[in-house]
């Protein structure tokens, strides 16, 4: 599977531009955090950056080491091969999902009394760290306000809200934010040129635009695209049953009803889904609203929609997929949306 074999191994090859930013401020071989707090979404790349850290603290070959001044891992050395094998003592990754209770923490605190077998620190990466209980949380909370030199915790998580305060105040936080389509974009390039294809911009474009702000997501569609010979948009949109949502936009902006529902018909005839078509008309409105807005650092053309035609079509679009789920049509609430939307043009 692309999205784990391709993989991230060193910071440089973080396709999350901000997260790498962050990442390469922060480490610093005097300096390292022992608590880092990693927050956001699926498919953000959280687990991969932790298990980069993890490598590049217990490098051999690094500034870490006391050899020159990167802090890239080197992923030769027995410390390097070895955490990335999953094999390191000193390197441990919990599943706090399955491992969320009082007697579980308590193990994993004990343990990291201990020196580091093989590195410098013993490393604890525990994902979905917002499934610890509150008691779990209050035995783990001493050790994060008076870590042992030699241990760093990386907890990662994708509900921030649900992990108590005293918990985020001994962190170092890293937001992952949604993926920025220009660094989904470079994540297919990176792996295009490893499976030696060539993929034309206007594919990536459409695979950034269908990955739901994910680079999982992104690698999994261009792993599916390259299975189905279907390099081209053309062919990709046949695949997934979609035509486009922003030709959807463009045929609904030229203002004729008929075009419109005769596209909804079209889409459905193809085996669109139109839960996932809503998702995706409503993520790029959220784009142009902004866009229209002028905040600044949205990398998103202007549809030529006003501002009071993307909040109205918003709004119906919300309420249409509210409705989704106790409609009998599944286009039906899409197609009042819709009507709607040309009866307030009137």
């Amino acid at each position: 599977m692309f999205y784990l074999s391709y993989r991230p191994k060193t910071i440089s090859e973080l396709d999350n531009t901000q997260v790498k930013s962050r990442i390469t401020h922060l480490l610093k071989p005097d300096n390292v955090p022992h608590a880092m707090l990693f927050v956001g979404g699926k498919g953000m790349g959280k687990t991969s950056t932790a298990r980069i850290i993890a490598k590049a603290i217990n490098c051999l070959e690094n500034s870490f080491a006391g050899k020159g001044e990167s802090i890239e891992p080197c992923n030769t050395c027995s410390n390097c091969v070895s955490i990335d094998a999953g094999s390191s003592p000193d390197v441990i990754e919990q599943d706090a999902a399955s491992n969320r209770g009082i007697d579980e923490v308590r193990k994993l605190i004990k343990e990291s009394a201990f020196a580091p077998m093989t590195g410098r620190y013993r490393v604890y990466i525990i994902d979905e760290a917002h499934m610890i209980t509150n008691d779990a949380f209050n035995a783990l909370l001493k050790t994060l306000e008076e870590p042992p030199q030699s241990v760093v915790f990386m907890l990662a998580t994708t509900n921030e809200e649900k992990v108590p305060k005293t918990i985020i105040s001994r962190c170092v936080r890293v937001p992952f934010g949604k993926a920025k389509p220009s660094d989904i974009e470079g994540m297919v390039t990176r792996i295009a040129t490893h499976e030696k294809l060539e993929i034309s911009a206007e594919l990536k474009k459409f695979i950034s635009e269908n990955s739901d702000n994910s680079f999982r997501d992104a690698a999994k569609l261009l792993e599916e695209l390259i299975t189905q010979e279907a390099l081209d948009v053309t062919k990709a949109q046949q695949l997934i049953g979609q035509h486009g949502k922003q030709n959807f936009l463009e045929v609904l902006k030229a203002g004729e009803l008929s075009k419109s529902m005769e596209w909804i018909q079209s889409y459905v005839e193809h085996g669109g889904n139109i839960k996932l078509l809503i998702e995706s008309l409503l993520h790029t409105l959220h784009e142009q609203l902004l866009l229209k807005s002028k905040v600044t650092g949205v990398e998103t053309v202007d549809l030529g929609l006003s501002l009071r035609e993307i909040t109205q079509l918003m709004k119906a679009l919300q309420e249409a997929y509210d409705l989704l789920r106790i409609s009998p049509i599944e286009s039906l609430p899409l197609e009042i949306a819709i009507v709607e939307f040309y009866n307030d043009k009137k």
